[in-house]
């Protein structure tokens, strides 16, 4: 349905407290299972129970924020300053990358010079940047070089450039608009296609599968920005949801051996780089789960100072996830440098000590951010309706 030019302009919503406590964990999620060689990375995430991680719901989440405020923005000050701002977004992320790639190859190389490991270089993919720099750091720019812990951010940025398109077609055709990314993940599925990689990186997270995410996201923030009620037949989604997860749970009991028999093969099914099918099912099945349960906890939860902690985390996302990065190769490190020391108590020791601390610091981290005049003092507002009307 085309929207009238003359509409009124949605009511701005308020932030999502228990939304921000949910992407604080997902962060401190990320920051753990990139600790390759921890116990807790390793046991304790979602991943480890089921056939997707938290990647895909922050991606998810992400869609729902942007493509709320998009189209917002564009309903309030017209399409060029909505793009004006999209763009400013953009650019900012992108310098966020290039700073991160370039303080992450620093790492590596220090890692490699001062403990003597003269593979780590080429081990986490920055062999080509240290071999030919200019076309590293340009390959970098245009996204197509990424290194180990260097996939994330390039998929949010090119889902973000594909915004405004999507948005723009929703306006027309509502949620009709979706078979164009439905048909995109498709043709990743059916042959292959993804984005030329440089440098011999590979593209961790194809855009062309892992867009589908987001845009989903967009949909549901758009809708619920502009009032649209629930979703129709809510009892049977979230049903199936939960049979979903459950298949996913059993798959996962039965690979680590706490059920008898063997593990069904699923190969390209559950493939993180092309998002295969059963991986993009469990995480909508997580994301519908957890929208559905976020409203039923009371409230005293998130008053509780673990959901403020969570709460801050999640407001200062980007910041947390890049200075987690930069912990977690550290953690990862020490593990394969000292963990074999440690003999059995290596996973109760390690972990809480590396693990812990690294928490301790993103915490601090966002708790300093949030002093700044911005959000100093910031309570957590009531929930938008995209929460209520999933």
């Amino acid at each position: 349905m085309r929207e009238a030019a003359a509409m009124a302009v949605p009511k701005a919503p308020g932030r999502d407290g228990r939304l921000d406590a949910l992407r604080g964990y997902l962060q401190l999620v990320i920051f753990a299972s990139h600790s390759y060689g921890s116990f807790i990375g390793a046991w304790l995430i979602p991943a480890a129970w089921g056939l997707s991680d938290s990647s895909e719901q922050f991606l998810f989440l992400s869609g729902l924020a942007l493509g709320s405020v998009f189209s917002r923005k564009r309903a309030r000050d017209g399409l060029r300053a909505a793009l004006l701002d999209l763009g400013l977004r953009i650019v900012r992320l992108w310098r966020t990358h290039l700073v991160v790639f370039s303080g992450f190859a620093l790492m590596v190389l220090s890692v490699s010079l001062l403990l003597g490991m003269p593979s780590e270089v080429e081990r986490m993919g920055f062999g080509h940047l240290l071999h030919n720099p200019l076309s590293g750091f340009a390959g970098a720019a245009v996204l197509l070089y990424q290194p180990n812990f260097q996939e994330i951010l390039p998929v949010f940025i090119w889902c973000m450039m594909l915004l405004p398109g999507f948005v723009l077609l929703l306006a027309r055709a509502g949620g009709l608009a979706l078979i164009l990314p439905v048909l995109l993940w498709g043709a990743v599925q059916l042959w292959g296609w993804n984005l030329p990689s440089l440098g011999g990186s590979g593209i961790g997270f194809n855009p062309l599968a892992w867009q589908i995410l987001f845009m989903t996201g967009a949909w549901i923030g758009r809708r619920a920005l502009f009032g649209a009620g629930p979703l129709p037949g809510t009892k049977w989604i979230t049903a199936a949801a939960i049979l979903v997860l459950a298949g996913g749970l059993w798959f996962r009991l039965i690979e680590h051996g706490f059920l008898a028999g063997p593990a069904p093969g699923l190969g390209a099914l559950t493939a993180k780089d092309s998002l295969g099918p059963l991986r993009l099912l469990h995480a909508f099945a997580t994301s519908w789960i957890a929208v559905r349960v976020l409203p039923a906890a009371g409230a005293a939860i998130w008053r509780h100072p673990l959901s403020g902690a969570l709460g801050r985390i999640g407001r200062h996302s980007l910041m947390v996830f890049c200075v987690g990065l930069f912990l977690s190769y550290a953690a990862a490190t020490l593990f394969r440098t000292t963990g074999h020391g440690w003999g059995p108590m290596q996973p109760f020791v390690l972990d809480v000590v590396l693990i812990g601390a690294g928490t301790l610091l993103l915490s601090r981290l966002a708790r300093w951010l949030d002093r700044a005049p911005e959000g100093a003092g910031r309570p957590m507002k009531a929930p938008p309706s995209a929460v209520r009307t999933a």
